[in-house]
C-alpha cells in the first residue's frame, strides 16, 4: 500500500511537469480501517476517472489516504502484539515503563531489524524519542531531490497546494507512508507489555527514522 502511494505522487509530479495541469486529478481509491494511534496510514490506486469539483476531489483523496494510513498502522499494531507474545513466552517481561522501552530498543528491535536503536531520549514524564540512524526499511530508498529548482518548486506548491510535490519535501513526503506500519508495530509491542501509548514517526533524512512515544498521562 505504501508503494502505491509513492507511485501516485510520482505520477502527479510527471503530470505537472509535462504541462497537464489542466487535467483534473484522479481519485484514489482505498479502504478504511480503524486505528487508535496518532500515526494514520494510507494507500491506494487510481480509479481511472477524473474527479470533478477541485475542492471536493482533494477532500476525497485525503480521506482515502487517511483511511489507508490507519489500516497500515493497525496492521503494524497487530503484528506488534503477536511479536511480544511470542518473544516473551518463556522469558520474564519488563515491569516498569522505562524497562519496557529499553526492552523494545534492544531485544525487540534486534529481533525485528537486526540492530538496536541508536539513541533513546526521555523527559522522564512519559515521553520517549527513539532514533534509528539506519532504519532497515528505508535503507534502499532514495529520491531525486534535484528534480526541481527553487522557482519550479514554488510554482508547483502554489498551483497544487501540495507541499508533498515540492523539492525539499520530496523525500519526506514519500517516506512517510512507509513509517505508519513500524509506528503501529511499536504501539502494539507496548500495548502487549501493558503500556498504552501513541506513536508518531518521521524521517528528517534517509535512511534515518525517529519515533516519538507518548504514554498515557505523559507530561511535556
Amino acid at each position: 500500500m505504501a508503494y502505491r502511494i509513492t507511485a501516485d505522487l510520482a505520477a502527479r509530479e510527471e503530470e505537472w511537469i509535462h504541462g497537464s495541469s489542466a487535467t483534473k486529478p484522479k481519485r484514489l481509491s482505498g479502504t478504511s480501517n480503524d486505528a487508535s494511534s496518532t500515526v494514520a496510514g494510507t494507500a491506494r490506486g487510481t480509479d481511472g476517472g477524473p474527479v470533478g469539483g477541485g475542492g471536493t476531489a482533494t477532500v476525497d483523496e485525503e480521506e482515502a489516504r487517511e483511511a489507508v494510513f490507519h489500516r497500515l498502522e493497525n496492521l503494524g499494531y497487530r503484528v506488534g502484539l503477536g511479536v511480544v507474545e511470542r518473544f516473551s513466552r518463556d522469558a520474564p517481561r519488563p515491569t516498569t515503563p522505562l524497562d519496557c522501552i529499553k526492552f523494545l530498543c534492544k531485544d525487540l528491535w534486534t529481533l525485528l531489524f537486526r540492530k538496536q536503536i541508536d539513541n533513546l531520549k526521555t523527559n522522564h514524564r512519559g515521553i520517549y524519542v527513539l532514533t534509528d540512524n539506519t532504519f532497515k526499511p528505508l535503507g534502499r530508498m532514495s529520491f531525486d531531490t534535484k528534480k526541481y529548482d527553487a522557482t519550479m518548486q514554488a510554482a508547483l506548491v502554489a498551483q497544487t497546494g501540495d507541499v508533498a510535490l515540492g523539492r525539499d519535501a520530496n523525500s519526506q513526503a514519500r517516506v512517510q507512508p512507509f513509517l505508519y506500519f513500524p509506528a503501529g508495530l511499536i504501539r502494539g509491542c507496548l500495548a502487549s507489555l501493558g503500556i498504552q501509548a501513541t506513536v508518531t514517526a518521521e524521517s528528517a533524512a534517509l535512511p534515518g527514522a525517529t519515533f516519538q512515544i507518548r504514554t498515557a498521562g505523559a507530561k511535556s
